[in-house]
């Protein structure tokens, strides 16, 4: 169980840094201190929500879509909230950037952790 646990959490962030990260820069971040940014958003926004699943998923009766849908858009409100502070890039605009960024590390990290699971842990 503790296993389980501790690889859940280490392959959710690190899907997680590689597909935002990758997606940045696809949309045009280059700035090492814009990374870095989203990097550490990611490392302190990934472990709450993971931790705040587990939880829901084993606790409580909420079907798991609306609780996932509540999760996520409070990280890409939280998200976008930092990069509109701390980005010095300006475009795409802190929340198209938070909406792309989760986007893209949902939509395909969702199913390549599911794969890693399923075959490789």
């Amino acid at each position: 169980m503790v296993k389980e646990v501790i690889w859940t959490f280490a392959l959710c962030l690190i899907l997680t840094l590689v597909l935002e990260e990758t997606a940045a820069l696809i949309s045009g971040i280059r700035k090492g201190f814009d990374l870095a940014v989203i990097f550490f958003t990611n490392t302190l926004t990934n472990p709450v929500v993971v931790f705040a699943d587990m939880l829901l998923y084993t606790y409580t009766s909420v079907p798991r879509p609306v609780y996932v849908i509540i999760l996520e858009s409070a990280v890409f409100i939280t998200e976008a909230l930092i990069f509109r502070k701390l980005l010095f890039a300006r475009k795409p605009n802190a929340f198209l950037l938070s909406l792309i960024l989760n986007g893209a590390s949902f939509v395909l990290g969702t199913p390549l952790a599911f794969l890693i699971f399923k075959y490789l842990i």
